[in-house]
């Protein structure tokens, strides 16, 4: 059994001590997982899912914790302290993560978020943060087809959009015209995929396109109606920010959507918004 540094690990419980349980950890030998996060409910044989780090004494330690990051993923995590050989970021472990000057790619200040990457660095064996996030991404062409859902992490904001991180692997771009709700750096959300260019870049939209995402929100909205008394109080002339604050699309995909019903004659359009017809 090897142990998976900076990952979530399923470990058997061996032993308990006064100061916790001792886990499996194969040929790492016996790892302590804490009192403090011993679950109320366990039997020495079970296996239990544990978060594998090292304490300040570079010995492997489990945690039940949930990290904000994991070996191998991007997150935007604010720096705790900063010494003479780096920064030291919140990643919500006792033991804050480290990111050294080499790897900053701007000077890290006390306070600030970056979008970072989290690696087990092979010299030290140490989990370490990169803010150089470019060379952690994947040089490998992407193998999305359009409308493809995928996670996106928010990473820069540029003069033709937003550049985003795909899936923790691959590097995209919303374009400005595409964006229809404010944005900030470390927001995450779901995306469809536009297009892979040739050159392997990506194009990503915050919604699905053409007709099926017009088909997929008139769903929605007819769902809303029946479970809100047969309406809906906004309707074609209604700000774009009410109709996003409420059903997260822009007001396009509404109005189409509501020209969609009422062709299908599912609703009625009056001055005080949206009706169904029975």
């Amino acid at each position: 059994m090897a142990i998976e540094l900076g990952k979530f690990n399923q470990l058997e419980i061996i032993k308990e001590v006064d100061f916790g349980l001792y886990l499996d950890g194969g040929e790492e030998g016996n790892i302590l997982l804490p009192s403090r996060y011993v679950p109320y409910n366990y039997e020495i044989g079970q296996k239990i899912d544990v978060f594998i780090y090292l304490d300040n004494e570079e010995r492997l330690v489990a945690t039940t914790l949930m990290p904000y990051v994991q070996v191998g993923e991007f997150a935007y995590l604010q720096v705790s302290w900063v010494n003479q050989y780096g920064a030291f970021l919140d990643w919500g472990l006792m033991k804050d993560l480290f990111c050294p000057f080499r790897e900053q790619k701007r000077k890290m200040e006390v306070g600030r978020s970056y979008i970072i990457h989290a690696h087990v660095d092979p010299d030290s064996f140490r989990i370490m943060a990169s803010s150089k996030v470019e060379k952690y991404l994947s040089t490998e062409r992407p193998p999305y087809a359009p409308d493809d859902e995928v996670d996106l992490l928010v990473w820069q904001h540029t003069n033709m959009g937003y550049k985003v991180i795909i899936d923790n692997k691959y590097q995209g771009l919303v374009y400005e015209n595409q964006v229809f709700r404010e944005l900030e750096i470390g927001d995450r959300l779901k995306g469809f995929i536009m297009q892979v260019r040739e050159d392997g870049k990506v194009d990503v939209a915050l919604q699905r396109s053409g007709r099926q995402q017009t088909l997929d929100f008139a769903d929605t909205l007819l769902n809303y109606m029946e479970h809100n008394g047969g309406r809906c109080f906004l309707h074609d002339k209604s700000p774009a920010e009410e109709i996003y604050e409420r059903f997260k699309v822009s007001k396009k995909v509404f109005k189409k959507a509501v020209g969609d019903l009422y062709k299908r004659r599912l609703i009625e359009i009056t001055d005080h918004g949206l009706q169904l017809i029975n």
